[in-house]
């Protein structure tokens, strides 16, 4: 009977110290579920913050071009900072001669920046038109103290596009529209001024835009005018009127043209952007 009673107790020791055992194994179990779920949250997040590294690298580059041209921005000691941009061409045209959406304009330079247009104008605020637009309009909007760049869709590809874009996306009187057949890469108008270029590193583009987009000083005709969208039946910035890249025919207007009948007047009562009657 004591060898039986021996023999059971030793079973039941080794019984449980082999649960014990278990146990402790159980307990050292690495977490793999855990460890995976850790993984794959910090991938994500990693995947999160490259992303918007790359996608803000342009802000924040175009931040520093911006803080670089600031010393080109106009003062009442120098109303006209372009003037000392290199490269920059001025010219002097009347403004407010308007002709109908149906007209062209022989203009005296491509592409044009001043001389007779649209009487209604592109919408300016801050657009990237991914196709080419009607000259008449987008002269329009120059009146107004925007700067648009064009560019050659057959040059300018690749990482130059951001670079062009981060200068107006989101930027009141700044435009941007692709150019077919532009003579170079790239070409800033303002009213009554241009500056061609090669590349869309160039900081002579920062400079100009800096000294001449709503200059106060009387560099473009209507200081103060409107950049919004007028919409359908006037100028629709999702669906604009079409750049013609033909020649302008013998009906086109001339440089000196003074305004067609019927042509829209800004001063009229009603339209976007100007003063009600009476004012």
């Amino acid at each position: 009977m004591a060898n039986g009673t021996t023999k059971k107790k030793g079973s039941s020791a080794s019984a449980v110290k082999a649960a014990k055992n278990r146990s402790v194994v159980a307990g050292k179990r690495t977490p793999w579920g855990t460890i995976i779920g850790v993984v794959v949250v910090v991938a994500l997040l990693a995947g999160v913050i490259v992303y918007y590294l790359q996608a803000s690298a342009p802000k924040r580059d175009q931040a520093s071009r911006d803080e670089a041209a600031a010393a080109f921005a106009p003062t009442a000691s120098n109303p006209d900072p372009s003037k000392k941009i290199p490269g920059v061409i001025t010219k002097q045209y009347t403004g407010s001669v308007h002709i109908l959406p149906t007209e062209r304009v022989a203009y005296d330079q491509s592409p044009p920046f001043g001389g007779p247009h649209d009487g209604y104008w592109a919408t300016c605020t801050g657009v990237v038109y991914p196709t080419a637009v009607r000259n008449e309009n987008m002269v329009h909007a120059l009146e107004h103290g925007t700067v648009w760049i064009a560019y050659n869709p057959d040059q300018v590809k690749g990482d130059q596009l951001p670079l062009l874009e981060a200068r107006v996306k989101g930027k009141p009187y700044t435009m941007m529209s692709p150019y077919p057949g532009l003579d170079k890469p790239i070409s800033l108008q303002s009213w009554g001024h241009q500056l061609k270029l090669d590349s869309a590193d160039d900081p002579r583009i920062d400079q100009f835009i800096a000294a001449l987009r709503t200059n106060p000083n009387g560099v473009y005709p209507e200081i103060g005018a409107s950049c919004d969208a007028l919409g359908k039946g006037m100028f629709d910035p999702s669906n604009p009127p079409k750049f013609d890249p033909s020649k302008p025919g013998k009906d086109a207007k001339p440089m000196d043209y003074k305004g067609s009948t019927g042509a829209q007047n800004e001063q009229q009562p009603g339209m976007p952007g100007t003063p009600p009657a009476g004012q």
